[in-house]
């Protein structure tokens, strides 16, 4: 069997999927360079677990990791995001086409 070589559109879904990591990257857009501690403190989750996401995110390259004495604080990287915003904006006709037949049945269904 021949394995693909994973891209980098391949880590940035992979990363979005948890919704742990969605509501880091959200807290990050409203709070940027918040510590690890500072992350963590309202997760449900023991530091090694936030540990182990923000490095799922850091390897899709949705965050960088910046230490100054003993903090290390996190930024948003949006990039690999807007790769992932046009992959799926070719599908945009798709739905559109879609939803519009779909109002147009449900139209067609209330005369």
């Amino acid at each position: 069997m021949v394995k693909c070589p994973v891209s980098q559109l391949d880590r940035t879904f992979s990363a979005l999927v948890d919704p742990t990591r969605r509501a880091i990257l959200a807290r990050l857009e409203r709070e940027p360079g918040l510590s690890v501690t500072e992350i963590a403190r309202p997760l449900p989750l023991k530091l090694p677990a936030v540990m182990k996401h923000l490095d799922v995110l850091s390897d899709a390259g949705l965050i960088a990791r910046t230490k100054s004495g003993r903090t290390v604080s996190v930024e948003l990287v949006a990039a690999p995001m807007e790769e992932a915003m046009a992959w799926l904006s070719r599908y945009q006709r798709f739905w559109s086409a879609s939803f519009d037949r779909l109002a147009n049945f449900v139209e067609g269904e209330d005369e």
